[in-house]
């Protein structure tokens, strides 16, 4: 009998970046030539008007993200639950189309691979190639993970613990205003909302910032909307076999503000990450 051994993530997405040069995807010169670029302008707080003109437009490539994700799931392989009806309820908003902010507790730099390959294990797979996922600016530096980062449908944040306040402040409103654009368009949105990974207390979440509520009360003013919690809790020493829990979707009204959004978004998503805590093995 024939075994197949998968290769590793690393390779997989690897083989994924070989693109066509062109004005979105320049040639292995020109990346040497210009780091972190977009096009060819800089990942940089100083560029993101120009930086976010681009991620406005940029479509990432769906098949290669498909196979990305279920790279991603069969790798690290996350033991994937649901609160109560919390299946039936996501599946009903994906089948109509609702757009969804994935909200994920921050723990480890292997958060991202969980929550990809927890999308490719729940009924949300079926938005995979829609989904825009926030990631700090300097994971933009290096051309190969940039260009893997686009193929995730990342968009560059800049933090103001990272960059001058005043700049990054401007450039977060813009980044604001393009999801939002984004959702209206039809795009879901992932966001670690506690902004950094918590060193604290894993099993607490820290402060949440309001950029989730901006862009749910946004996207609520012109189309359907629905906070989705997913809470990762990580079994001793190691990443793989991760519990995660898919909390029961809220959907934003028109009518709510910024803070009734986050406010409802920190009780749903601290009880998720109660779940998961309890459903992983010590």
């Amino acid at each position: 009998m024939c075994r197949y051994r998968p290769r590793g993530c690393t390779e997989l997405i690897g083989l994924l970046t070989l693109v066509a040069p062109g004005p979105q995807n320049p040639t292995l010169a020109e990346q040497k030539a210009g780091y972190g670029t977009v096009g060819f302008v800089k990942v940089t707080v100083e560029n993101a008007d120009e930086v976010y003109d681009f991620y406005t437009d940029h479509q990432q490539p769906r098949l290669k993200a498909t196979f990305a994700y279920f790279a991603l799931a069969a790798k690290f392989r996350p033991r994937v639950s649901f609160d109560d009806t919390a299946r039936s309820e996501i599946k009903q908003l994906v089948g109509e189309q609702v757009r969804l902010i994935i909200c994920i507790n921050h723990l480890s730099s292997k958060d991202q691979y969980i929550a990809a390959a927890t999308v490719a294990r729940s009924p949300i797979r079926r938005l995979i190639g829609h989904i825009r996922v926030l990631a700090k600016n300097d994971l933009f530096d290096d051309p190969k993970q940039k260009a893997n980062l686009d193929m995730m449908g990342c968009i560059p944040v800049f933090r103001a613990r990272d960059n001058h306040p005043e700049t990054a402040a401007a450039a977060s409103r813009r980044m604001i205003a393009v999801c939002v654009e984004r959702g209206v368009r039809g795009d879901s949105i992932a966001v670690f909302p506690e902004g950094t990974r918590n060193d604290i207390d894993p099993s607490t979440l820290l402060p949440l910032a309001s950029g989730v509520g901006q862009i749910a009360v946004g996207i609520a003013a012109q189309a359907r909307v629905a906070i989705l919690p997913m809470a990762i809790a990580y079994r001793d020493g190691t990443r793989v076999g991760a519990d995660v829990v898919l909390g029961r979707p809220r959907e934003v009204s028109a009518g709510e503000t910024v803070a009734d959004v986050t406010d409802a978004l920190r009780g749903h998503l601290q009880h998720a990450v109660d779940l998961a805590w309890a459903r992983s093995p010590r």
